[in-house]
């Protein structure tokens, strides 16, 4: 018998990994990734739905805005899943950002009075549990946790 491994949200039930260039192009396999993650820990079609939305917006972000225009780079996600928490870590060796310390998107002007920019990671925000940033031997880092059950 294996026992799991331990880890600061729990028990690890699963581990991924994927890192994809910057190209838009390749989100699919991101969706595909998720879909399977998902499918493996027996999330519901709604909850995957929310977490596809807001990790792609993430890992978008970074394929558009990390590194210069025209220079090749890499964005990694690793995925562990607990019994209580599914945790994606996005990392990548582009612009230092933080993403968390964008100002909150005002939704109540209309789109046309809203400034371009700010809504990924508004909606993020809503998706997920907690957003963290870090920047941590050369690279973003940048960790999102979704609950999913409640603590005892």
């Amino acid at each position: 018998m294996t026992t799991p491994v331990q880890h600061d949200l729990g028990d690890v039930r699963l581990q991924r990994s994927l890192t994809l260039p910057n190209d838009v192009e390749t989100i699919p396999e991101l969706n595909e990734f998720i879909d399977s993650v998902a499918e493996e820990i027996g999330l519901d079609m709604s909850l995957t739905m929310s977490l596809n939305l807001a990790i792609e917006e993430a890992v978008v972000n970074v394929m558009e805005y990390a590194y210069p225009q025209g220079e090749h780079g890499d964005v990694t996600i690793d995925v562990t899943a607990t019994d209580q928490w599914l945790q994606f870590i996005l990392t990548d060796s582009g612009t230092p950002f933080d993403p968390t310390k964008k100002e909150e998107a005002d939704t109540s002007l209309s789109a046309e009075e809203r400034p371009i920019g700010g809504l990924g990671i508004f909606l993020v925000r809503q998706l997920m549990d907690s957003i963290e940033y870090a920047f941590k031997d050369g690279k973003n880092v940048l960790t999102l946790k979704k609950q999913l059950t409640t603590q005892p």
